[in-house]
C-alpha cells in the first residue's frame, strides 16, 4: 500500500549519514569512571531493535551487566580467550599481546549480545537457518554502533570469549548463543583509522579489490 508519508532524504541528510559510515570505529579506549545517560543507551536500544531481520524473527537479545562481579568475571573470560589466542597466532604473538583488545574494564556500559533460542522462523532462512539469524543480530549491532557514533560515544564489539562459559554465567538458555560483548562508552577522541591499521596490524582493502561483477573473477582475488 503507497504511503501518503514518505520520508524523502536530502542531499544534507545523506553527507550526514555517510559521514557518521565513515566515522565509525571500532573502539577499545574508554574514559575510566564515565558514564552513558539511560535515555541515550536508550536510543541505542532503539536503534538496534529497528534493525532488518530474516523473516521479521528478531533473533537478537541484549543483557546490561550492571553487576561489578559479574563484569570481572567476563573480563577474565576475554582474558583467557586473548591468551589462548596469543599462543596459537604463531610469529604475531608479542605484537597480538600489545594490541587493546578489549574495553571491558573500563568502559561505561557493557551489553552482551545474544543469539536467542531459534524460534522455527522458515522464512527467508530454509538453507541458511542458523546463518540468517545471525547475519540478522548483527545489523542490529550495526544500529546500535552507528547509532552510538551519532552520540558522539564509543562502542567496540569484543568477540574474545567462549560463548559456552559466557552463556552460563548470564544464565541463558542451553540453546541459545552469545556471539558479541559490547563496550559503550565516552572516549577521549575517535580514532582517525581502524586501530588495526593505526597499530600497524592489517591493512584495510579498498573497494574495488571487493566488488566484482557477474562471478568471482578468474584466477582468484585481485592483489
Amino acid at each position: 500500500m503507497a504511503n501518503s508519508k514518505q520520508i524523502i532524504f536530502s542531499a544534507k541528510e545523506r553527507a550526514i549519514l555517510h559521514k557518521v559510515l565513515a566515522a565509525r570505529r571500532d573502539m577499545r579506549h574508554f574514559i575510566a569512571d564515565a558514564s552513558v545517560a539511560p535515555d541515550v543507551m536508550g536510543r541505542l536500544f532503539e536503534a538496534a531493535n529497528l534493525a532488518p531481520s530474516v523473516g521479521l524473527m528478531q533473533p537478537w537479545r541484549f543483557i546490561q551487566v550492571q553487576n561489578d562481579q559479574v563484569r570481572e568475571a567476563i573480563a577474565e573470560l576475554v582474558d583467557a580467550e586473548i591468551q589462548a589466542t596469543a599462543n596459537e597466532i604463531g610469529a604475531r604473538k608479542e605484537q597480538f599481546l600489545k594490541l587493546k583488545l578489549d574495553g571491558v574494564r573500563s568502559c561505561a556500559q557493557l551489553v552482551a549480545v545474544v543469539l536467542a533460542p531459534d524460534d522455527g522462523t522458515l522464512l527467508g532462512r530454509r538453507t541458511l537457518p542458523r546463518e540468517m539469524a545471525l547475519c540478522s543480530a548483527a545489523c542490529a549491532i550495526e544500529n546500535m554502533w552507528l547509532a552510538a557514533r551519532a552520540e558522539n560515544i564509543g562502542l567496540g564489539w569484543v568477540s574474545l570469549f567462549d560463548p559456552q562459559k559466557l552463556g552460563a554465567l548470564l544464565h541463558c538458555p542451553i540453546d541459545a548463543l552469545p556471539i558479541a560483548l559490547l563496550c559503550i562508552g565516552p572516549v577521549t577522541e575517535f580514532y582517525d583509522k581502524p586501530m588495526l591499521v593505526n597499530e600497524g596490524w592489517r591493512n584495510q582493502k579498498p573497494l574495488e579489490k571487493l566488488l566484482f561483477t557477474d562471478r568471482w573473477p578468474l584466477g582468484g582475488e585481485p592483489q
